[in-house]
C-alpha cells in the first residue's frame, strides 16, 4: 500500500474521509463495516456506470483495522444551486437492480423508536398502498452530498440507494432541507415540481411515512418535529 493517510477532510456518524494522495479514503469508524464498505462501493460502482456525475471509486482497503473505500477527490465544496436539477437527473434512471424503497421505509418503521405499535402498524397499512416506483432513488441527497463545481457537480454517498418512487425520494430531501437548511427547501421543492411537472401533493404525500423512518435514525435534535409531522 504505496499512499499514506493524510488530513481528515469530514466527518459523519458512522464514517471519516481523509486525503489519501491525490484521492480520498473513506474510513468507517467500527472494524465492524467491512460488509458494509464492500456493499456501497458496489453500489457506487453500479451508479457510476450509469454515468452519472459521482466521484470514481478506486478500491476497498482496511487502514489501521478499518475498512474503507478510496474515491476520485472532488475539488470544491458542497452547494445548494442546481440541486433540484441534479436529483431530477438521477430519478431518470430505472434501478430494478436495487433494494425496493419502500421496503426500507418498512423496516425503518417498524424499528423507530419513539412509535408505539399502533401508530407503526397504522403507517405500515398505509405505506403498503403508496407507489412502488421503479426509479433510481439516492435515499439520502441533500447539498453537502453534491460536490464540486456549479457546472460539473458530483453527487456522493450512495449507499442508500434504491429503486422507487422519485416522490419519496424528493420528500426525503425536503424533509432534511427543512429540519437543516429551511432557507433552501422551498425553492429546492419549487425547482423540482417545476422541472419534472410532478404535484407537489404527490410529493407531501410521503412525509408520514420518511418523516416516520427518519425517526429510526440518529435524530435526538428533531424528533420532536418529525412526531409532529407523523401524527399530523
Amino acid at each position: 500500500m504505496s499512499e499514506t493517510i493524510g488530513q481528515l477532510l469530514a466527518a459523519g456518524n458512522v464514517a471519516e474521509v481523509f486525503e489519501w494522495g491525490s484521492r480520498v479514503v473513506k474510513l468507517y469508524r467500527s472494524a465492524a463495516r467491512k460488509p458494509t464498505a464492500f456493499g456501497e462501493a458496489a453500489i457506487h460502482a453500479a451508479v457510476e456506470a450509469m454515468g452519472l456525475p459521482v466521484p470514481a471509486v478506486w478500491g476497498v482497503l482496511e487502514v489501521g483495522g478499518r475498512w474503507g473505500i478510496v474515491f476520485d477527490r472532488i475539488s470544491e465544496g458542497s452547494f445548494a444551486e442546481g440541486l433540484a436539477r441534479l436529483h431530477r437527473r438521477i430519478h431518470t434512471h430505472p434501478a430494478d437492480q436495487f433494494g425496493r424503497l419502500k421496503s426500507r421505509l418498512a423496516t425503518s418503521i417498524a424499528r423507530a423508536p419513539l412509535l408505539d405499535e399502533q401508530q407503526k402498524q397504522i403507517l405500515l397499512a398505509r405505506l403498503a398502498d403508496m407507489p412502488e416506483g421503479d426509479r433510481l432513488c439516492h435515499g439520502d441527497f441533500h447539498p453537502i452530498n453534491v460536490l464540486g463545481q456549479t457546472s460539473q457537480p458530483m453527487v456522493i454517498d450512495w449507499p442508500d440507494a434504491c429503486c422507487g418512487d422519485p416522490a419519496a425520494d424528493v420528500c426525503r430531501s425536503y424533509l432534511l432541507l427543512k429540519l437543516h437548511a429551511e432557507d433552501i427547501a422551498e425553492p429546492y421543492f419549487d425547482a423540482y415540481c417545476g422541472t419534472s411537472n410532478m404535484p407537489r401533493t404527490r410529493i407531501l404525500a410521503w412525509l408520514p411515512y420518511v418523516a416516520a423512518a427518519r425517526l429510526a435514525e440518529d435524530v435526538s435534535d428533531d424528533f420532536e418535529r418529525l412526531l409532529e409531522i407523523v401524527r399530523a
